[in-house]
């Protein structure tokens, strides 16, 4: 993955270029901040978002932090990890073991959840967060 990027992403469409120019970039922390495969929550304007270092996959991921199963403020605590054939990255809730895809927000455990992801770049060892 290029430095800097979003994970997941290959040629972009014109329509994802007009949307990606229209994402506002906040500067969340600094990369030693998150710990490697792990993550840690930053408060962004009233809203907490997790973020998260998969430094075994070399990529990086923002999820909110509420877990709405139980709507507590957990998820930057979770764990990381892949799932399926297709290795897809995801997140588990440490309290409900929950598991949502970090690429979509889709909840992996069958159940009628969904968390809002938001891109991330780095850039000159800080964490930006689209918005």
């Amino acid at each position: 993955m290029e430095p800097g990027t979003s994970p997941g992403k290959k040629e972009k469409t014109p329509a994802a270029q007009s949307k990606e120019k229209m994402i506002r970039w906040l500067m969340a922390c600094h990369v030693e901040d998150i710990p490697r495969d792990g993550g840690a929550c930053v408060l962004l304007g009233d809203e907490q978002i997790a973020i998260f270092n998969f430094s075994r996959r070399a990529e990086w991921y923002a999820t909110q932090n509420l877990c709405p199963h139980k709507q507590q403020m957990a998820l930057s605590r979770g764990m990381i990890g892949s799932a399926g054939d297709a290795c897809e990255p995801k997140l588990a809730c440490p309290f409900h073991k929950k598991t949502f895809s970090l690429l979509t927000g889709e909840c992996l455990s069958g159940d009628p959840y969904q968390i809002r992801t938001y891109p991330v770049k780095i850039k000159e060892g800080k964490v930006y967060v689209g918005v």
